[in-house]
Order: C-alpha cells, then structure tokens, then sequence
C-alpha cells in the first residue's frame, strides 16, 4: 500500500516494503476525516503517559482496526491533550477530527475517555475494561513497579521503553514467537534497538557474525537540553542538542543480544546524538563467519524485506536523506547504497529509521500480538 507523507517531498518510489496488515497499517485519508467504528473482537487498548511515543501510539490505534483505544491515563488537561495529538510538528496534523469533552477526547467522533492521576493504582483500567496497556511514562519500567497497574485491572504491560529490571525483551519481526502468556510486563526495547535487530537478524541467519561494533546517528529527543544547562550525570548531554554533535552512549547493540541469543557478546555500540528533530540511522560494521559479496548481501535483505520480514525490515536503493524517512512505519529500513564492503568477511551495513513512528508502530503491534497469542490459549 502507499504510505503518504506528511510533507509531500517523501520520494514516492522508495522501494520499502511496508506492512499492511495490523497496527501499522496506518494510512491517512484524504478528504473529510472518517469516522472509526471499534469492532467488537479488537484488542482493549490502554495507555499512560502522553509523551512523544504516547501521543504517536493513540494516532495509530486511533486508525486501527486491531486495537481499541479504552482509555488515556495523563497529567494534562483534555484541552492540551487534544491540542497535542492533534499537532505535531514532525508528523503534521492528526488526519481526522480530535476534540477535547469533558470526560475524554472526540477522536474522529469517538469518545475516549481520559484520566489524570499520578498514582497508577488509581488508573480506572477496570471501569473501562483496559486490559493491554502502553506505559510509556518512562517512570515504570520494572515488574515491582507496574504492581499497581495490575492492581488497578491491568491485565498485561508493554514498556515502551527498555525494562530496568529482567523482564522479557520483544521485538518485532526478531523474536516474536518467544512470548509467553505467562509474561506479564513486556517491554519493546528502545527505537534503535528495533532499528538494528532486524538487520542483525537477516546477516546472521545468513552468514553468522563473528564481532560487530554499532554506531547510531540518533536524532534529538526530549531528554536533551535546548541550550546548554546542566548534567551531573552526562556533561555532554547536558550541551545544547540543537547546535552540537554528541557523543553519547547506548545499550541498544548490547541489548539484541536478548533477541538473538547467538549474538552474545559479539556487538557493542555508541550514538552520536545530531541536531534533527526525527529519524535516526544505525551503522553496523561487523565481521562474517562465511564470505560473502556485498551484492549478496544486499540481495539477501531485499529477499527478506520482501518476505517474512516485510513490514519489519525494509529495502531501499535510492539516494534517500533523512527526511524521506519521517512517518516511516518500518522498524529498519538497509539502505543498499550507503554500505561498503572491504573484504569478503568484513562489511559495514547502514539502515534508517523513525526512531518515533516506526517505534510506535512496533509498540501497537506488540500489544496486539501478546493478545492475539493469550486469545490462542483461552481458546
């Protein structure tokens, strides 16, 4: 399907493949909003927190017909949450009607009720039959500390976030099928992750990595500072984002191995944080166990793109920047033409992502897979 762009100068012809089943099959209309009609086997759908991935998550579920949106947990009044889903100065405006009533939120004619409590254990996730929640407050991100999310009728938890504790790792396309009904609080890793463990995935099913080393071109995010300030704990981060290239550090090429367990001590990573206000860009350069060509490579993953990993992984041989990839629902998209080979087992791989919507995306889809998978065992 054609994925429309926000800004109109998205090349048209950039060879991705996109996933068009589920939650990622977010597609926005043209002409008057239309109106969403829930139906009745859709995944009851919940979310704390609306920040950049919380506000990102309710426009996908929003136009979803996997998932329904139950209720909205944030610190905000009505009035600003609708003003905050509803813009966006990445991803434009909300392609459909949201207004602020006085008990939730009018999306596209449907209201979605909203609380406003700090205390999770007075989220009312039973009262409105929430049973899947997105906590993407960033402040609960161990199983001790969702207890309260249970206790208030949460039936399961997705992190959109790295966990802080042991609690399983998911992603997408990479490790699926090891959910468990019995997990409880899964988290959904960090962007980058997403971004680099799909094409991790595709080169070591292939030809086994021996060592690799990461390095991330990640866009600004919210944890940065807008002119220099102060940061006890990273005194380059606490420079300011919009006019530096920082260095900085990042688990996520260390924490693939918790999706592929063959890679274990085999990839490390930095990150260099750049002023962009979207998409980022991982480059791996790594050493094979088998000889290859780059043109193989490259055959492989467009091969995969097209395939089992469509929609999680994609392929694209244009000259494409990173504008071209905002509002891009891939998790990681191999970019045929910015890599290098220099000899048969050594080869360094670029992929894109938006390290906003694709992530959103993979949250939903995740929400939506945990219950796709406990339906199964009810059954």
């Amino acid at each position: 399907r054609k994925r429309e762009s926000n800004n109109n100068n998205n090349s048209s012809s950039m060879k991705v493949a996109l996933l068009v089943t589920g939650a990622s099959a977010f597609v926005a209309p043209s002409g008057r909003p239309q109106q969403r009609v829930a139906p009745s086997m859709a995944v009851s759908g919940g979310i704390n927190g609306f920040g950049r991935i919380g506000r990102l998550v309710a426009r996908i579920i929003a136009k979803s017909p996997e998932i329904d949106l139950k209720l909205i947990n944030s610190g905000a009044a009505n009035e600003y949450m609708a003003y905050q889903m509803k813009y966006d100065s990445i991803h434009g405006r909300y392609p459909g009607t949201i207004e602020a009533a006085d008990d939730g939120l009018m999306i596209d004619g449907i209201l979605v009720p909203t609380s406003h409590t700090r205390d999770p254990s007075e989220i009312p996730f039973t009262e409105f039959g929430v049973e899947y929640v997105c906590e993407s407050t960033g402040a609960f991100l161990t199983g001790p500390k969702v207890e309260p999310h249970f206790a208030a009728g949460a039936k399961k938890i997705v992190f959109s976030a790295p966990a802080k504790d042991d609690s399983p790792t998911v992603v997408m396309g990479v490790n699926e099928d090891t959910y468990d009904p019995s997990m409880l609080a899964v988290s959904c890793a960090s962007c980058t992750t997403n971004g680099l463990a799909p094409m991790v995935k595709a080169i070591n099913d292939k030809w086994g990595i021996e060592e690799g080393l990461m390095t991330t071109v990640h866009a600004m995010t919210a944890t940065q500072k807008v002119v220099d300030a102060s940061s006890n704990k990273d005194w380059r981060g606490g420079r300011c984002a919009s006019g530096n290239i920082i260095p900085s550090s990042t688990g996520a090429a260390k924490a693939v191995a918790k999706v592929i367990p063959a890679v274990k001590g085999k990839l490390t990573g930095m990150a260099f944080r750049v002023p962009t206000a979207d998409v980022s860009v991982v480059d791996l350069t790594c050493k094979l166990q088998k000889a290859t060509t780059y043109e193989e490579i490259c055959d492989e993953i467009k091969r995969r793109s097209e395939g089992d990993m469509k929609g999680i992984l994609g392929y694209c041989d244009e000259p494409l920047v990173s504008t071209d990839f905002e509002t891009e629902p891939t998790s990681s998209i191999f970019d045929a033409g910015a890599g290098i080979m220099l000899s048969p087992k050594f080869v360094k791989v670029v992929a894109w992502y938006d390290n906003e919507w694709g992530y959103s995306n993979r949250v939903v889809d995740l929400m939506c897979h945990m219950a796709a998978v406990d339906a199964k065992v009810k059954a």
